[in-house]
């Protein structure tokens, strides 16, 4: 499917607080959710708008906790247009039965989030034990885990996708590498250290980029080194929105211009042909 476009990270929050009450997880609310709300039909609107076919939705943490009824309402009334991807508390004594209820309801993969903007990254309890089961059933079913997380959270993550070989491990936003150091990146070794694991993959992502830009880097440069390591076939794009402030029109346009020194086969494959990999559900819808 040459040329489809499918984002692997944008967020929606309703404004029926009745409906979807906020209870964000660590217990604060994040900011972007609370100025920049948006629910299904606003974010496939600026899909539509930017050309942008198909959609797994990453559940919002920070506003709702471990409670997807939102995602899973939207893959209920769009099914042909998104999926879902949950968040649970994956070392609770329930946390198959709670995964494989969200699983029923069109959730088709898993995320973790050791922390971001309303809480320092902890990623202490990532590989805890207890969290195994869950893995387990992931691996049986086939379906994905992201992890949120940065480079501290690197070598749990590595140990993890070893465990479970066959459940697709996605990092979120390139793990916010340190990308400074010179031309070969010296500093973000642990990041293309993951490159060795075959069921790791990358999110590319604006928080990504603005971590680049923040480090002076050569985004062309850094990108090709990721494609060398990796292959762009275990690269996604996803645009973080509405998180990440503009329209979808402008953070894809961003993201673009970050790949557009790589042959047409890669940008396809990062804008969309990794997507339909990590997520089979949105394939022939």
């Amino acid at each position: 499917m040459a040329g489809i476009i499918v984002d692997i990270h944008p967020h929606i929050v309703s404004t029926d607080t009745k409906r979807f009450p906020p209870t964000p997880l660590f217990g604060i609310q994040s900011d972007w959710s609370k100025e920049r709300p948006a629910n299904i039909e606003d974010l496939l609107a600026t899909m539509d708008e930017a050309g942008v076919h198909k959609t797994a939705i990453v559940h919002a943490s920070t506003v709702y906790g471990f409670d997807n009824a939102l995602v899973a309402d939207a893959v209920a009334r769009f099914p042909t247009r998104c999926t879902a991807v949950g968040s649970i508390d994956m070392l609770a004594p329930d946390a198959v039965e709670t995964a494989k209820k969200w699983i029923a309801q069109g959730v088709t993969g898993l995320r973790i989030f050791t922390g971001g903007s309303t809480k320092k990254v902890d990623a202490s309890s990532l590989d805890d034990p207890k969290s195994y089961p869950v893995w387990e059933l992931m691996s049986s079913r086939g379906l994905s885990i992201c992890v949120q997380t940065d480079s501290s959270g690197i070598p749990a993550t590595i140990s993890l996708a070893k465990r479970f070989p066959k459940v697709s491990v996605l990092v979120d936003h390139f793990a916010r590498p340190d990308a400074t150091g010179g031309s070969t990146f010296p500093k973000a070794a642990p990041l293309f250290s993951m490159a060795a694991v075959p069921n790791i993959y990358l999110k590319y992502t604006p928080p990504a980029l603005l971590r680049l830009n923040e480090n002076k880097a050569d985004v062309h440069a850094f990108m090709s080194r990721l494609v060398a390591e990796f292959g762009a076939s275990r690269i996604g794009w996803g645009s973080n929105w509405p998180n990440s402030p503009g329209t979808m029109a402008q953070i894809l346009a961003e993201a673009k211009a970050g790949i557009s020194h790589l042959s047409q086969k890669d940008q396809d494959l990062i804008l969309g042909g990794t997507a339909l990999v990590l997520y089979p559900s949105l394939q022939g819808k």
